[in-house]
């Protein structure tokens, strides 16, 4: 028994207490809305951004000392007892973050023999020193001269001449790391001198005099490929060392044409903020120059992630408009407020207007597929998201239950979008069809650990969810297909591995509604296995919560600390499995009311969202409000006579125990 928590009797009201509860976390959500109709939340990643954003303004020869220094105590803010910076709140230390903060600090003045840097020196020699840092930081080193470019990985702009019949040409790389290469394979080749640091790092060598590169790449196994590559590498370094090079001019004339199509009507190249600052790069070092509509444009996209943080300033990896009122318009959706009605309605007119009617990226591999689809930023059209156009579907099914005569038809041209990138193995990647090459991950420039965009169980559990709302059964192929791949992902434990989300809880809990939308029994032994998972790893205050640790050591899955929107994802997956009447279920209720604010929302600092797993991670600031906001929603329908539940004896259960 985890007599720790404090439960709710059953005379306390607890149906009443779930109506205030909701109307609280209601009105607050609805609070949040834009007046053009949609929501968009805080989107908050690492101090890398911070400190990326730095070096682009004194690379550019822009910096504006007032906002540097606000960028620096953004920074500082984040930096640990030990020296270093980690990549996700209460993690530890790590090397690139680190390095940057680094090298940021001193552009903006900071000295050798400060004390802040020289306990962040300690950190990054004990982590591996310069010779450990990822393969995007060494470019961007280079580029002030204080790396060798000798130990830059080999990226010749030739690779954009490769035809999409060889097995190794960038559209088998994912989205964003296709958008990421591009540039910086321009500012291998051009390797431009604008500004040198006015100090070295030779402090940060372990072998200040060999000062050679060591592999980084998170990647377990396929020695014969990291051999196949290496070698490779070696071979382009010789060649690049040619005063002739035949197809290089050609190459960067594909690569200017090809980042300038995908600059049109954009938030910025990709629309995040890697590619977005190398695309910038890339642009002056091919020769436009400051004036230059589309060179301005691209930085000035740049500093709209700048967000005022009091007297710090925060940079955003991206914009989540889409995601953000997708998710708000289901749950409100489901709860239909009266006073939210035409606010709903202006959401959904405007996410009908976002739709993308025109090809993209995605086109290269899937050549049945007609555009219908939504991206996650504001304007991204040539990279439509299968899972945000998923999320966007459900939210018109909750608003209006069968949603194809107000939709106009982008419900059916989404829903088409979605059936024509289903991947050969039956599940649903973000951005590309049968984007899962294994061998590219073992590319030296793979050390960022998001080469692939291979087929994700989050996703293609919401899948299964808006297809079973669509009206498809078990029957469709394309559903089999799905069931199949979730079956076949589930792990030894019961659990599901977690893409965009932390981690096995988030994976576990959409994986669990998809199959039970298509009506699969979940007194199958395999999914009961599930159940007591999360029984077992509920904490004795009664929430559920996970580490991005767990993505590093998958033997810490469901270990952390209690979160609202991770708790709000396990009550979701035991009512899935029907396990409402568990003890746990209670107290997992008790959690969310008794962690409310008085403004209906919960607080919430860490990182539940995930970028690139092992390297980037983030924290949606809307996620604590609209998914605990959705669970108490669920558990109050659970209350409702028709339903055949009574969760008060669950506390009745635990009383007796």
């Amino acid at each position: 028994m985890l007599g720790s928590v404090q439960l709710l009797a059953p005379e306390q009201g607890l149906s009443r207490m779930l109506d205030e509860a909701i109307e609280r976390a209601s009105g607050f959500l609805l609070g949040q809305q834009a007046s053009e109709g949609y929501w968009c939340g805080e989107l908050e990643a690492d101090t890398t951004l911070e400190s990326d954003t730095i070096k682009m303004w004194h690379l550019l020869g822009r910096v504006d000392r007032e906002r540097e220094e606000r960028l620096v105590r953004a920074i500082l803010k984040q930096q640990l007892p030990d020296g270093g910076w980690p990549i996700y709140a209460q993690g530890p230390s790590e090397l690139n973050a680190t390095v940057k903060a680094y090298v940021a600090l001193r552009l903006a003045g900071r000295s050798e023999g400060d004390p802040v840097l020289q306990r962040a020196r300690a950190v990054i020699l004990q982590l591996g020193g310069l010779e450990r840092v990822n393969s995007f930081e060494k470019v961007y080193l280079a580029l002030f001269g204080l790396y060798p470019w000798s130990q830059v990985p080999a990226l010749p702009p030739e690779v954009m001449l490769l035809p999409r019949w060889f097995p190794f040409n960038i559209y088998e790389i994912s989205y964003w790391s296709r958008t990421i290469l591009v540039p910086l394979a321009v500012l291998y080749a051009t390797r431009p001198a604008w500004t040198r640091a006015p100090f070295t790092l030779e402090e940060l060598w372990l072998d200040p005099v060999r000062k050679r590169a060591r592999s980084t790449n998170l990647q377990k196994g396929g020695a014969g490929w990291r051999l196949f590559f290496r070698t490779a590498d070696r071979l382009l370094k010789q060649l690049e060392r040619l005063p002739w090079k035949p197809l290089r001019r050609a190459a960067l004339a594909r690569a200017d044409r090809w980042m300038n199509e995908r600059l049109v009507e954009t938030d910025g190249l990709g629309a995040i903020f890697p590619a977005m600052v190398n695309a910038v790069f890339a642009l002056k070092a091919l020769g436009y120059e400051e004036g230059d509509p589309l060179f301005e444009r691209s930085v000035k996209e740049v500093e709209r992630l700048e967000l005022p943080d009091g007297d710090a300033l925060k940079v955003q990896p991206c914009f989540s408009p889409i995601w953000d009122t997708s998710l708000a318009v289901y749950v409100l959706g489901k709860l239909k407020p009266q006073q939210g009605a035409a606010a709903l309605e202006r959401a959904a007119d405007w996410m009908r207007q976002m739709e993308i009617r025109v090809w993209g990226d995605w086109r290269v591999k899937n050549r049945r597929g007609r555009p219908g689809g939504w991206a996650f930023e504001f304007r991204n059209p040539f990279y439509p998201d299968v899972d945000d156009t998923a999320q966007v579907l459900l939210s018109f099914q909750a608003l209006y239950g069968k949603p194809a005569s107000y939709a106009h038809g982008c419900f059916e041209r989404g829903l088409d979008w979605i059936l024509s990138m289903q991947n050969r193995d039956g599940g649903w990647s973000s951005f590309d069809k049968d984007n899962d090459c294994q061998p590219l991950t073992h590319f030296p420039f793979a050390d960022h650990n998001a080469m692939l965009d291979p087929s994700a169980c989050d996703i293609t559990g919401r899948i299964l969810e808006l297809l079973a709302g669509a009206g498809l059964d078990r029957s469709h192929p394309s559903v089999q297909r799905a069931m199949t791949f979730l079956q076949r992902s589930q792990e030894p434990d019961g659990t599901w591995f977690g893409r965009w989300g932390v981690g096995f809880i988030y994976g576990s809990w959409l994986a669990l509604r998809g199959l039970k939308a298509m009506g699969e029994s979940m007194e199958n032994i395999r999914y009961q296995q599930a159940g007591r998972w999360f029984i077992k790893h509920q904490y004795p205050d009664g929430g559920w919560g996970e580490s991005c640790r767990s993505y590093d050591d998958p033997n810490l899955k469901g270990q952390g600390s209690s979160t609202a929107s991770q708790t709000a994802w396990a009550l979701m997956a035991l009512t899935s499995l029907e396990k409402v009447a568990e003890p746990a279920f209670r107290r997992g209720l008790d959690y969310l009311l008794r962690t409310q604010q008085a403004d209906g929302n919960w607080s919430e600092e860490l990182f539940t969202g995930t970028g690139f797993p092992r390297v980037f991670y983030l924290r949606y600031h809307l996620y604590c409000t609209y998914f605990p906001l959705l669970a108490l929603i669920e558990a109050r329908d659970l209350m409702q006579p028709s339903a055949g539940f009574s969760l008060d004896s669950a506390a009745e259960a635990e009383r007796k125990a």
